[in-house]
C-alpha cells in the first residue's frame, strides 16, 4: 500500500510546500476531483485549498477546469517532474565546472607564484619519502592530504610520524579514491586521522595552512612550496570544498576490501537516483521496494544472495556514512527500525532496499513512517511469515 506521508515528504525534496505535496498526492491516488473532495482527501484547511492549486497549477502540477464545481486533475508523474530532474542534473553539472575551476585557478596559482618569487624547491624520487615523513613530524597545527594509490602508499609508511603528531592533537585529515577504503595502505593509517573518500585530482599536502608538499605520481617527484600564501590558502579552500562534499568512511573500517567497495557503490547509487527512482516507481509499478532491487542489481548488486544479517549490516553502514543513522533489528518483535537524523525522506531508499529484501525472503511486511523536526526520522519494518 502506498505511503501517502512518504510520498509528501519525498516531494517536498523537490521543492514543494507541504500543502503543495499533500495536495498533489491526493490527486494522484483520487485522479479527477472537485476541489472540495480535495481538501477532504488532502487534509488542507478549505481557505487554503485554491490558492494551493493556483500555485500547483502555475507549476504546471495540476489542471483546473473552468466549469462550476472547479474540477482538478493531477499532471502525470513523468511530465510533471521532468524539469525538476533536469534541474538537479544542471546543479551536479555546476558543481562538477566549480571543481574544474578551482583545479584550474590551483595550477595557475602555483605557477605563478613559482616564476614570481621561486619559493620552491623540488625533490627527487629518492628522497620524496624521507622529506614527507620529516614535513608530517614537524607539523605545529594541521596537515589536510589528498591522495591517490600511489600518494596513499607513501603516506602508509609515514605511520610513526603520524602517530607522533596525533598525540600532539594535531587535526589530520585525508582524502583519498573510493577505491583505497579497505586496501592495505587504508588500514596502515592511524585511526585518529580523520579520512572521508571523493575523487581525487592529486598527491597534495598542506602543513599548517603554509607549506604545500606536491607530488607526480607519474614520476615520483615532489616539489615544496613554502610561505606561498596565495598558493596556501588556495590548496586549503579546494580541500575544504572536496571534504564537504566527500563521504564519511569510519562505518567500514572493519570491512574487508570487497565489503567497503560494495557499500560505497550501493551509497553512491541510491545517493545519486534514489528518491527520484522511488518517485517514478510509486508512481508507474506500484512496487519500489523491489523496483529498487531492480535498480541495485542493474548495478551489479546483488542483495538476494546475502543473508539478512548481512543485508543489515550493510544497510547500517550505509546510514552512519549517509546521515549519521542507523538499522537496528528487535528480534522480540521482529521489527527493523530504520532512523536517520536527517528529514526529508532520507531513509526510505533504504528501507525500501530492505524491505524488498524481506520480501525476496519471504517475510510480509509492513512499513511504518515517523518524522520529528528535531530527533529525525524513523521508519519501522514490521515483519511477519507469509
Amino acid at each position: 500500500m502506498v505511503n501517502e506521508q512518504a510520498l509528501t515528504v519525498s516531494l517536498e525534496e523537490f521543492g514543494l510546500s507541504k500543502y503543495e505535496a499533500q495536495a498533489y498526492v491526493a490527486l494522484i491516488s483520487k485522479g479527477t476531483i472537485s476541489a472540495s473532495e480535495l481538501a477532504y482527501y488532502s487534509d488542507l484547511p478549505r481557505t487554503k485549498i485554491y490558492p494551493t492549486l493556483l500555485k500547483l497549477e502555475s507549476k504546471k502540477l495540476v489542471i483546473i477546469s473552468k466549469s462550476k464545481p472547479i474540477m482538478c486533475t493531477a499532471t502525470a508523474p513523468e511530465d510533471a517532474f521532468d524539469s525538476v530532474i533536469h534541474e538537479q542534473i544542471n546543479k551536479v553539472n555546476a558543481m562538477n565546472a566549480l571543481i574544474s575551476n578551482l583545479k584550474k585557478a590551483s595550477e595557475e596559482s602555483r605557477k605563478s607564484r613559482g616564476s614570481e618569487e621561486k619559493r620552491y624547491v623540488h625533490i627527487s624520487a629518492n628522497n620524496v619519502l624521507e622529506q614527507l615523513r620529516m614535513m608530517v613530524d614537524g607539523s605545529k597545527s594541521s596537515i589536510n592530504i589528498m591522495v591517490d594509490q600511489w600518494g596513499l602508499g607513501l603516506l602508509a609508511e609515514c605511520k610513526e610520524q603520524l602517530l607522533s603528531v596525533l598525540r600532539r592533537n594535531l587535526e589530520v585529515k585525508l582524502l583519498l579514491p573510493s577505491t583505497q577504503i579497505g586496501s592495505e595502505s587504508y588500514r596502515a593509517i592511524p585511526n585518529e586521522v580523520k579520512i572521508r573518500s571523493s575523487d581525487i585530482i592529486q598527491n597534495c599536502f598542506v602543513f599548517d595552512e603554509t607549506e604545500v608538499l606536491m607530488i607526480d605520481d607519474e614520476n615520483g617527484k615532489g616539489a615544496i612550496f613554502s610561505s606561498t600564501e596565495v598558493l596556501g590558502t588556495n590548496q586549503n579552500r579546494i580541500f575544504a570544498d572536496i571534504w564537504r562534499n566527500s563521504v564519511k568512511t569510519d562505518a567500514l573500517a572493519d570491512m574487508t576490501k570487497n565489503e567497503a567497495q560494495e557499500v560505497y557503490k550501493i551509497i553512491r547509487i541510491i545517493n545519486e537516483n534514489g528518491l527520484t527512482y522511488i518517485l517514478n516507481s510509486i508512481m508507474i509499478s506500484k512496487k519500489p521496494d523491489l523496483d529498487m532491487l531492480k535498480l541495485l542489481e542493474k548495478n551489479g548488486i546483488h542483495l538476494k544472495n546475502k543473508s539478512l544479517d548481512e543485508i543489515i549490516e550493510i544497510m547500517d553502514a550505509a546510514l552512519q556514512i549517509m546521515c549519521s543513522g542507523h538499522v537496528n533489528f528487535d528480534a522480540n518483535t521482529k521489527n527493523i527500525t530504520i532512523e536517520s537524523k536527517l528529514n526529508s525522506g532520507h531513509s526510505l531508499p533504504w528501507a525500501y532496499v530492505l524491505d524488498g529484501c524481506l520480501q525476496k525472503q519471504g517475510f510480509k511486511t509492513r512499513t511504518v513512517y515517523q518524522n520529528n523536526q528535531t530527533k529525525g526520522e524513523k521508519v519501522t519494518i514490521k515483519i511477519s511469515k507469509n
